[in-house]
Parts: C-alpha cells; structure tokens; sequence
C-alpha cells in the first residue's frame, strides 16, 4: 500500500470513528459527561441487527430501522430512569454509572448471545467488497465510503438540527447554562433525555457498521469507546465537525502507521492523541477557533 492510498484509507476509516464518536460528543456537549458504555451501547445495536436478520431475510442497512426506535426509547428510559440522578451528584458518579451500564450490558450479551464472534459481512451483499480502482495504487472500497458518507449526513444532519430547530436550540441553550434555560422555561431533564436518546441511536448505527466491515463479540464495545474518545478529543470536545476531523486524523494516523510497520498502528493514533491531549489549546477545531 503507497503512502497515498494509506492516507485515502484512512480517511475512509476515519468516517467509522467518526460515527462512533458523534453521540459521545453529543452527550458531552449537551450534559458534560462522558459515558463509558457508549461502545458497548453501539455492539448492543450490533447484536439487535442481528436478532431482526435472525427472523427476516433482508439486508443489515434494512435491519437497523426497526432497531433505531428501540435504541431511542432505550436511551431516553436510561437518562430519565438512571442517568438523571447521578448527574445532580457531580461528575464523578455519572462516570461511575456509565461504567456500570457497561459491565451490565456486556454480561448480558454475553448470557444471551455467547462469547462468540459475530460478523454481519456475509449478510451486507457485495458492498462489502466492492471498490473503485482509481489509479493503480488507489482504491477506494465502497463499504468504506457508505460509511463516511453516512457520518458526514449524520453530523450535518445534526448541526442543522441544532442551529435550525426550536428543540435543538433548546438543546443548544441548555449545554451553554442548564440553570438559566430552566428560568425561561426550558425543561433540562427532557432535554437530556432527548439528547442521550440520540446520541444512542447514533451508537447503533456505528455498531451495524462496525458488525459489517469487521467482527464483533459481547467485550468488543470498550475498544470502540477508546477511539471513539480519542477523535473526540482531536477533534476538539463538543465540537461535531471536529469529531468528523478527529476520526479522519486519527484514521489516517493508524494507516501510516500501518504503512511503516504492521505493529505501529493502533500505536501512530494513541501518539496523536497524547499529542493533542498535551496541547495547552486542544483538539484541532479548538486550535482554528473554531466551534460546534
């Protein structure tokens, strides 16, 4: 692979982190918190894919639309029923219940679907391995680009949803000053729960494209939340477009580190990452001053 493809492949990797870090900082620029079983949340959408595609016989990007109402219903019953409490406690005790959830939701799959690995490729048809050549050292597979061009709709959706809506204002106005929004009558706790309903549903669809382009078992979500969490924090913490820029540099990061030595790769982004992190200033939108 030249050092031209292993810059497009990583952009085209950067799409997946992308999507997995689009509801992590959703949730933290809305409730400034970062919620731990965001990558197991995203493997539980995996596997819901994958009860529908057990009783019907149709594609995994068909699959996904029963599921997302059961992720948003999901995700609003756990804000309103749990989440809602520990965040009167401070910043730690949200933590610490996200951390919990994690553990819960990966010991029930592991009851309910075993420790085997699962892969929902063979099911996708032959998107999964089709690709353009575009000159004789690069291609671009089609898996990879449905993949960013999904996260790109997504977060733009997203933006216009917040910039242009009457609830994403609200959900704009309650991340800047809970307290004040509450004054003007803005009800926070439902704004919270609209937000991680959201963000959970996002997580589903990041976990179907992670069960497609690869395997998944019922431990696979806290590698996911890794660098899921890193391209939030390249990109810039609650800034969207910047999670669509911190996936693609620390895509691109593990590619060209891959391209210099196969052990290298996981290790090129966790470098940029600490690199960013070291930053007085932080994350790559933060450095352009710019914002969500």
């Amino acid at each position: 692979m030249g050092w031209v493809n292993a810059v497009v492949q990583g952009v085209l990797l950067g799409g997946v982190y992308a999507l997995f870090a689009c509801g992590l900082a959703l949730m933290f620029g809305v409730m400034r918190i970062i919620n731990l079983a965001h990558g197991d949340v995203a493997v539980l959408g995996a596997y819901l894919v994958l009860v529908v595609l057990d009783h019907w016989n149709v594609s995994p990007f068909l699959a996904i639309v029963p599921v997302l109402p059961v992720m948003l219903i999901i995700g609003y019953v756990f804000q309103r029923a749990v989440l809602e409490r520990s965040l009167r406690s401070g910043v730690l005790v949200p933590l610490l219940t996200t951390f919990g959830l994690s553990i819960v939701i990966q010991n029930l799959l592991l009851e309910k679907f075993s420790p085997d690995v699962r892969s929902l490729g063979g099911q996708a048809g032959s998107v999964v391995t089709a690709s353009w050549q575009i000159t004789s050292q690069i291609s671009i597979s089609a898996i990879g680009a449905l993949t960013l061009g999904v996260a790109v709709a997504i977060l733009g959706g997203l933006q216009l949803f917040l910039a242009k809506t009457p609830a994403g204002r609200r959900m704009r106005a309650t991340a800047q000053d809970p307290d004040t929004a509450e004054l003007v009558g803005i009800d926070s706790r439902a704004v919270y729960a609209r937000a991680t309903a959201i963000a959970v549903a996002i997580a589903a669809i990041g976990g179907l494209f992670l069960a497609v382009r690869s395997t998944f078992d019922p431990f696979a979500g806290p590698t996911q939340l890794i660098f899921a969490f890193e391209a939030v924090v390249i990109g810039g913490l609650g800034s969207l477009w910047g999670t669509l820029a911190g996936g693609i540099v620390l895509g691109v990061a593990q590619t060209i580190g891959e391209q210099i030595n196969p052990e290298y790769s996981a290790l090129a982004g966790h470098l940029v990452f600490l690199v960013v992190l070291a930053s007085p200033r932080g994350g790559i939108f933060r450095l352009r001053g710019a914002s969500a």
